[in-house]
C-alpha cells in the first residue's frame, strides 16, 4: 500500500478493547468487518486485558497493514501508573511488537516538557491517551520524554524490523476552540525536526494530525504541516468541524476529512459514532468506514485524480437506464441501498420498474427524460417547424408597434 498527497486518499479503521469490555473474537470480527466495508490499514488500540494475543489474531487475520501505539502495553506492563515508565520498558516493548509482525508504531515524541504548560489554559486539555500519559511523565520527573531523548535509538529498531513511524498529535485540539494552539503547532514543529531524523536512518515516517478543528482554520493544519514535515504524508483523525453532535461525529468529522483529503491529507483516520461516547461495536465500524469512504472518494475527485470519477459517472448512467441491481452494487454500501428501496418497493419485479416510490410512476424526472430522448426525428422536425413560425410571429409583432389592443369590455 502506498500513501502520499499524489496518491488517492486511504482510510484507517481503529479497533481495540478497553478495561471495561470487548474479547479477542470481537476485536477480530470488527477488523474483517472493517476491511470488508473498505479500510485500507487497521489501528489496534486496545488497552484492556490480553493486549498481547488481541494483538497477534489481529495481525494473523489481516491482510492490510496494522499499526499500534506501543506506548499503551508499555503502561499496562507498569500497572497503569505513568510515572514508573521508563525507557527499557518501552524499548523492549517495541522490539515485542515488532517481532509480532505490526506494520507501523504511533510514537508520541513530540511531547516535550516545554509544550505540556501550553495546554493549561484549554478547553479540553489533552485529550491523546498517549500524549497525556507522556506530559504526565515529564511532570512527575521534569524531564524530557524517554521517548524523545532516545529518538534515534527508536530509529534503529524500526529500521532493523521495517516498521513505518507514524508521529503521533499527543497535543491535538480536542474541541474547536483549542485548534491551532502554540501546544499543537508547536508538537507539529518538533515532529518535522524528527521526520529528518527518521528519514536520515531511513525509516518510513508520516505525520498525525488533529482532532477538532472549524472548517476555516483547516487550511492552515495542511499547510503548516506539509512546510515543518518536508512533504511527509500528513495522516489526520478526521478532524471534527464542530463539537455539537455527540452521536453523528462519523458525519461531523467526514466533513473536514473530505477537506483535509482535497487539501492534501494523505491517510484519514475515521470516527465512528460512538466518538466520545463509547467503545464502538461491528456497526459503528462501518458507519465511520463508510462516512470515511465518502470523504476520501470526495477529496479525490477535487484534486483531480485519474480516474476517481469512473465510479460516479457508471452509477449515474444506471441510475438513469433504472439498471436498480447496478446502482445498488456499484454504491459503497449496496446492503443499505437495497435495503432502503425494498422497503417500500419490495417485489422483484421493482428492480426493473422505471421509477421509485419516491415519485411514483408518473413524476419520475428521469423516466420524462428518457420520454424526451426517445423522439422520432418525425416529431422533433414537427417541434422544430412550429418554434419557426412562432419566431416569425414574435418578429411581425415588433414590427408593428408591439403593442396589444383589447377591445372595451373584453
Amino acid at each position: 500500500m502506498i500513501i502520499g498527497r499524489n496518491f488517492m486518499v486511504k482510510i484507517n479503521g481503529n479497533i481495540g478493547n478497553s478495561a471495561l469490555g470487548s474479547s479477542i473474537e470481537e476485536e477480530v470480527d470488527k477488523m474483517v468487518w472493517g476491511i470488508r466495508w473498505g479500510a485500507d490499514t487497521i489501528m489496534d488500540l486496545s488497552t484492556g486485558k490480553n493486549i498481547h494475543e488481541t494483538r497477534e489474531w489481529i495481525i494473523r487475520n489481516s491482510p492490510v497493514p496494522i499499526g499500534t501505539v506501543p506506548i499503551y502495553q508499555a503502561l499496562e506492563k507498569v500497572n497503569g501508573v505513568a510515572e514508573d515508565l521508563n525507557w527499557e520498558v518501552f524499548r523492549d516493548t517495541l522490539i515485542e511488537q515488532a517481532e509480532q509482525g505490526v506494520d507501523y508504531f504511533t510514537i508520541h515524541a513530540g511531547v516535550r516538557l516545554k509544550y505540556v504548560p501550553l495546554t493549561i489554559d484549554r478547553i479540553t486539555g489533552i485529550v491523546s491517551r498517549g500524549g497525556s500519559i507522556m506530559a504526565k511523565w515529564c511532570l512527575a520527573h521534569h524531564a524530557e520524554s524517554f521517548i524523545y531523548t532516545h529518538f534515534e535509538e527508536i530509529c534503529e529498531i524500526m529500521k532493523a524490523y521495517d516498521v513505518t513511524f507514524s508521529l503521533g498529535d499527543g497535543l491535538r485540539p480536542g474541541c474547536i476552540a483549542d485548534a491551532n494552539d502554540a501546544a499543537q503547532f508547536g508538537e507539529l514543529e518538533t515532529l518535522g525536526e524528527l521526520t529528518k531524523i527518521a528519514w536520515k536512518h531511513d525509516v518510513q515516517t508520516f505525520i498525525e494530525g488533529p482532532g477538532h478543528v472549524p472548517m476555516q482554520m483547516i487550511k492552515e493544519n495542511m499547510e503548516k504541516q506539509l512546510d515543518e514535515c518536508g512533504e511527509a504524508p500528513f495522516y489526520t483523525l478526521g478532524p471534527l468541524t464542530t463539537d455539537i453532535a455527540p452521536g453523528y461525529d462519523h458525519i461531523t468529522s467526514a466533513i473536514g476529512a473530505a477537506q483535509i483529503g482535497w487539501y492534501g491529507c494523505a491517510m484519514l483516520c475515521y470516527v465512528t459514532p460512538k466518538e466520545h461516547l463509547g467503545l464502538p461495536n461491528q456497526d459503528d465500524v462501518k458507519e465511520g468506514i463508510i462516512a470515511y469512504k465518502i470523504a476520501a472518494h470526495a477529496a479525490d475527485l477535487a484534486k483531480g485524480h485519474p480516474g476517481a470519477q469512473i465510479r460516479d459517472n457508471a452509477l449515474s448512467k444506471a441510475r438513469f437506464e433504472f439498471r436498480w441491481e447496478d446502482q445498488f452494487n456499484l454504491g459503497l454500501d449496496p446492503d443499505t441501498a437495497r435495503k432502503y428501496h425494498d422497503e417500500t418497493l419490495p417485489k422483484q419485479a421493482a428492480k426493473t420498474s422505471h421509477f421509485c416510490s419516491m415519485c411514483g410512476p408518473k413524476f419520475c424526472s428521469m423516466k420524462i427524460t428518457q420520454e424526451i430522448k426517445t423522439m422520432d426525428k418525425a416529431e422533433i422536425a414537427k417541434i422544430n417547424a412550429i418554434q419557426v413560425e412562432m419566431d416569425k410571429k414574435s418578429v411581425e409583432f415588433l414590427e408593428n408597434d408591439s403593442e396589444i389592443y383589447m377591445k372595451e369590455g373584453a
